[in-house]
């Protein structure tokens, strides 16, 4: 095989795989997508990394840059075969600079890595989503990630400072830079995060970080209705109230968790976690005080309120792991991730929850409204047996019936995990305005569309269809 070939001199027998049960694993990530690539090269260096893209540009095969293959929406699925680049192999921590805040690291390191290096110098790097024990900083920044403390420390695109990038004819660039403001020039760096891989292949990163904060304060309250709790979580942000943390589960997450893990959660309609952080104990108490009486305003119950290590991470333990509690919550019905984050106003906030609910019972499914609502994040996931063709179905009416109201209170697709291939259609009708000019800039650095090809605007029409599913459905 000709591309092997030329891979094989470039990185060494030993990081390029093509045989079966390999590309079998590279072919798919979170999502419900899967095509197998053609070849895995694990690049070592920027100088491979260069060649590689230079030999595949003239060849014209696609390039789909990997990290720990987390990502919900068919990111790094390589739709038209191609060369997958597993970038965990570049994985150094290349510089911490406590004095200036930053540190520069290459693409495949591990979030939690970075955050256990970083920590003894007393900082953070918070934007982590749920996958950061796997998830690289490369992958995050891709796609703009996030996580519980989004609401207070905002998303990854609020730590880059600058980045090295290969662009798609083999150059080198370094954008951004190292301090805290800019204005020289077009901020290009800015424009890699969120592109899903489809303009260059982030290969280090200079990423600001911040001080730890001394205190934590975690609380749960419950909730006999769900639109108590989403109004409460509309009020508490509309106060003017600083959380570190707003989380809300509905009932069929608090279910699943307590079927998975045997949490004993009060059977209720949802709960809510709330958390404020700091230097000072009189201003978290402050805060916490505040949202506490907004709950109680709302017809919540607080039921917990601690600053102890241990008691906050049993409080927090349903939450953490819900994802995969969902897949246990019914015998036969798996967890998948298709409309699952969007974000909406927090005045819609109840309304939303409300209508996920109402959608999924009309089309005959089963759907969870949780996520990180602070920040105006609305996860659902949608629960089915996915050997029924007609469930597939119907979880496609939902998943268009849901985009379509996000879109007419005024949301957006995704808030956090971006769009690649699940959720193309919907913000394709959502953003025709949008669409042509991404076109336009994609053309400009990568004309041969090398770079993850066919996703974002050039994603297939129908996400049912654009790639085999990785589940097994009965005829």
């Amino acid at each position: 095989m000709e591309i092997k070939k030329v891979l094989v001199e470039i990185v060494g027998e030993e990081n390029v795989r093509d045989a079966l049960a390999e590309l079998y694993v590279y072919g798919s990530d979170a999502s419900i997508h899967r095509e197998l690539p053609n070849v895995v090269v694990r690049p070592r260096t920027v100088e491979q990394i260069q060649k590689i893209i230079e030999y595949a540009n003239n060849e014209i095969i696609p390039v789909i840059a990997r990290g720990a293959g987390s990502g919900m929406s068919g990111h790094s699925v390589p739709i038209d075969h191609g060369i997958v680049l597993d970038m965990k192999g570049m994985n150094r921590i290349l510089e911490i600079k406590c004095e200036d805040m930053y540190c520069r690291v290459e693409s495949g390191v591990v979030d939690d890595d970075l955050n256990r290096a970083i920590k003894p110098f007393g900082v953070f790097y918070p934007p982590s989503p749920a996958s950061s024990r796997i998830a690289t900083i490369g992958g995050e920044i891709a796609n703009n990630a996030s996580g519980i403390r989004s609401v207070k420390y905002g998303a990854t695109r609020d730590y880059v400072l600058g980045m090295k990038v290969v662009l798609a004819d083999g150059e080198i660039v370094n954008l951004g830079g190292k301090t805290r403001v800019e204005a020289a020039g077009y901020q290009i760096h800015r424009l890699m995060v969120g592109s899903e891989g489809t303009l260059g292949i982030i290969v280090e990163a200079t990423m600001k970080f911040i001080p730890l904060p001394k205190l934590r304060c975690l609380g749960m309250a419950t909730f006999e209705k769900l639109e108590d709790a989403g109004n409460a979580i509309a009020n508490i942000i509309a106060s003017g109230a600083e959380p570190s943390m707003l989380e809300l589960m509905d009932n069929i997450a608090i279910e699943a968790v307590n079927t998975a893990m045997k949490l004993g959660l009060p059977d209720v309609e949802a709960i809510i976690l709330f958390e404020a952080d700091g230097k000072v104990k009189e201003a978290v108490d402050f805060e916490m005080q505040g949202m506490k009486e907004i709950c109680e305003k709302h017809d919540g119950k607080v039921t917990a309120m601690s600053y102890d290590a241990k008691e906050r991470t049993k409080i927090y333990a349903g939450r953490k792991k819900l994802f995969p509690a969902l897949s246990r919550y019914k015998e036969g019905f798996a967890c998948t991730s298709l409309a699952d984050d969007m974000a909406v106003p927090y005045s819609k906030m109840a309304e939303c929850a409300m209508k996920i609910h109402e959608i999924a019972e009309k089309n005959g499914i089963i759907m969870t409204a949780y996520g990180h609502c602070g920040s105006g994040v609305m996860h659902t996931k949608i629960l089915m047996d996915t050997t029924k063709k007609e469930q597939w179905e119907a979880a496609k009416n939902a998943v268009e019936e849901v985009y379509d109201y996000v879109d007419s209170i005024g949301g957006i697709t995704s808030g956090e995990h971006g769009i690649a291939l699940s959720k193309a259609p919907a913000w394709k009708r959502a953003r025709k305005d949008l669409v042509e000019a991404m076109r336009k800039i994609k053309h400009a650095l990568d004309p041969n569309n090398i770079l993850n090809p066919h996703k974002l605007m050039d994603a297939p029409d129908d996400w049912l269809t654009a790639t085999p599913i990785r589940y097994r459905v009965k005829e």
